[in-house]
């Protein structure tokens, strides 16, 4: 498999704090990457890091086979556009204006392209509207288009949908899909909001205290996601006798409510909790959601 990025072993410090602690990924060549972690755990540092922004403690990277470590890495990033935090945009300038800024920076010759770059992300009836005066979601979608004003073949967005109401977060995820799909353009996402990332994502990679736990496919991941049934009874404390004495795989959510990771026989439950003085209210069907995979995976709690 071809990869955009590769990071080794990529560690960074700040005094006693270690954002990043040897941390290794792999991004595959025009995948969606879903870079999975809780606030604080890493993500905005490893963008920072690649983008060149900041340098590594320890370990290094690769972008499109280049190391960091080498002259060539600068010409290189060329091909990445990226959107870090908060969208590089100015807010007294319209979005046209805007565009012709990044292209001068950019050092390209003409200012053809721009209409077309704004009709890519829904912004070519803005006229002279400033971009203070846009929603976030037009916010986000300016930056967007100033990250791909060099013609980049990597985008990496940093949480693209934080803040933004459902109608700009679905805005976000088609822009996102047609860039990955008519663009053939690698997409790095970082994010918390994994109800969402669960709709783009062809690949993730998880982190947690700047190291990556797992990576793997979305195939992998839905093959990885448990289907259980969730039960309902009077009491799950009889629940819990007959689930042990059957040797099955169960989780106790609450006081009338389990998860069993196994197939059972529902009328043989039923007789069994029946003889324990419980009754079976339902029993339904679930797959594991991306967010309890996650937790699961990681621990529960919260990082600052």
């Amino acid at each position: 498999m071809e990869y955009v990025l590769v990071t080794q072993g990529l560690s960074k410090h700040y005094k006693d704090f270690k954002a990043l602690d040897g941390l290794t990924m792999h991004v595959p060549k025009g995948s969606i990457y879903g870079f999975v972690g809780r606030n604080g755990a890493g993500k905005t540092t490893l963008i920072r890091l690649i983008c060149g922004l900041q340098s590594p403690t320890a370990g290094a990277y690769s972008l499109y086979g280049t190391d960091s470590r080498e002259k060539g890495i600068a010409a290189i990033r060329r091909r990445m556009g990226a959107v870090v935090e908060t969208p590089s945009i100015y807010l007294d300038l319209t979005a046209q204006d805007n565009l012709k800024e990044q292209f001068r920076v950019l050092g390209v010759p003409t200012d053809d392209g721009i209409p077309d770059l704004l009709k890519l992300v829904g912004l070519e009836d803005t006229g002279k509207k400033k971009a203070r005066n846009f929603s976030l979601g037009m916010k986000q979608r300016l930056g967007i288009a100033v990250a791909l004003a060099g013609d980049p073949d990597f985008l990496v967005l940093d949480e693209p949908v934080n803040g933004l109401d459902p109608q700009g977060i679905i805005e976000i995820r088609e822009l996102i899909l047609k860039l990955n799909r008519e663009r053939k353009i690698t997409v790095l996402i970082s994010s918390h909001i994994l109800d969402e990332l669960s709709k783009l994502a062809t690949h993730y990679g998880f982190i947690d205290s700047g190291r990556i736990v797992k990576e793997l496919s979305a195939r992998e991941l839905e093959a990885a996601c448990r289907k259980c049934l969730r039960v309902t009874v009077t009491d799950t404390r009889p629940l819990a006798r007959v689930l042990d004495g059957m040797g099955v795989d169960y989780k106790i959510l609450d006081d009338g409510q389990a998860d069993v990771y196994a197939q059972v026989n529902i009328s043989q439950l039923s007789r069994a909790l029946d003889a324990e003085g419980c009754e079976l209210l339902s029993a339904q069907e679930r797959d594991e959601s991306l967010e309890s995979y996650f937790v699961n995976l990681v621990g529960g709690g919260s990082h600052d």
